[in-house]
């Protein structure tokens, strides 16, 4: 078996990946690494993958180091981050360095145990984009970065020093420019399965009609199904161009009123948005939304899940 390791295994993505090359019987041996124990079931993997598990903080250089030299992997997926923007507004220092020295760690570690043969997705964020004008919509991988928030400069941090490391050290990584995802098992600490907690709150009360607090709920996000970008990561890892970068975007926007809608007729309740200053973050990006073509024409990805199929299956999956 070719093995891949997986940073931020105890995320919603990881376990996604997982499902993915368990339901296209792509056999693998993965280890997953993070610093909080995996809420799913290791042993419903058997069969297809060998799945193992290490507790790991990511900061610890030599922890890193022994995990690298001991497992040896083929490709390594590399998910963890702290991915709240209004997390990084709290606590710009801590994101920035458990983004940026994480994964400084990780290409030490593969380097010092000469792994030549390992490939390495860096995954990276739309938010590295900033704030643009409508003319410049979708966005390309090719447009000047303006970074707005502590979260986007430390993923645009670690996307340049992929480059570095791709150019200078002959590292074989492709990066990862991944727009808003979402779909089942997502932490209600983010935008959409956050709206879809308050308003089953309110049904679950009995309520048919109520008031929900929110952010901004004008601005526009390119979403993505988890399940289609889980897809797109391992097509990536198989195929994607050595130092590249791939937008993973539907190149559709929807504004964040448009979510609250089909979520409250999903679920059956008619509800208001009260906004909340303290929801609101500074400087927020007003429009995001990217071009697919570069990942289309290198590797035949697009999505395929529909919005509905997605907030559907989120709901679902919470009232469970």
């Amino acid at each position: 078996m070719k093995k891949i390791l997986i940073t931020g295994f105890s995320g919603f993505v990881a376990r996604h990946f997982l499902d993915y090359l368990f339901v296209h019987d792509l056999p693998y041996e993965v280890m997953g690494v993070d610093i909080k124990e995996p809420a799913l079931t290791l042993s419903e993997y058997e069969g297809v993958c060998s799945v193992t598990f290490r507790r790991c903080n990511l900061l610890e250089q030599e922890n890193v180091e022994s995990i690298i030299r001991e497992f040896r992997p083929d490709f390594i997926l590399h998910l963890a981050a702290f991915s709240s923007v209004a997390y990084s507004w709290q606590h710009p220092e801590e994101c920035f360095q458990n983004n940026t020295a994480v994964f400084l760690n990780l290409m030490g570690a593969v380097r010092k145990a000469e792994l030549s043969h390992c490939r390495i997705l860096s995954v990276g964020s739309s938010e590295e984009y900033g704030n643009v004008e409508k003319k410049d919509l979708p966005l390309r991988e090719d447009m000047e970065l303006r970074p707005v928030s502590p979260y986007a400069v430390a993923r645009l941090s670690q996307e340049m020093m992929s480059k570095v490391y791709a150019k200078n050290f002959g590292v074989d990584i492709v990066l990862t420019r991944s727009f808003n995802h979402m779909g089942p098992y997502q932490d209600t600490r983010f935008v959409v399965p956050g709206f879809a907690k308050r308003i089953l709150d309110l049904a679950e009360s009995g309520k048919t009609e109520g008031v929900i607090e929110t952010g901004d709920t004008t601005i526009i996000r390119d979403f993505v199904d988890v399940r289609d970008v889980v897809r797109a990561y391992y097509m990536l890892l198989m195929e994607g161009t050595p130092g590249e970068v791939y937008n993973i975007c539907s190149g559709m926007g929807v504004a964040l009123s448009e979510i609250i809608e089909e979520l409250s007729d999903i679920i059956g309740v008619s509800v208001m948005g009260q906004v909340n200053p303290e929801f609101v973050r500074p400087d927020d990006n007003r429009a995001v939304i990217g071009s697919r073509d570069k990942i289309l024409k290198d590797v035949g990805w697009k999505p395929e899940i529909p919005l509905r199929k997605t907030l559907e299956d989120l709901v679902n999956q919470m009232k469970k």
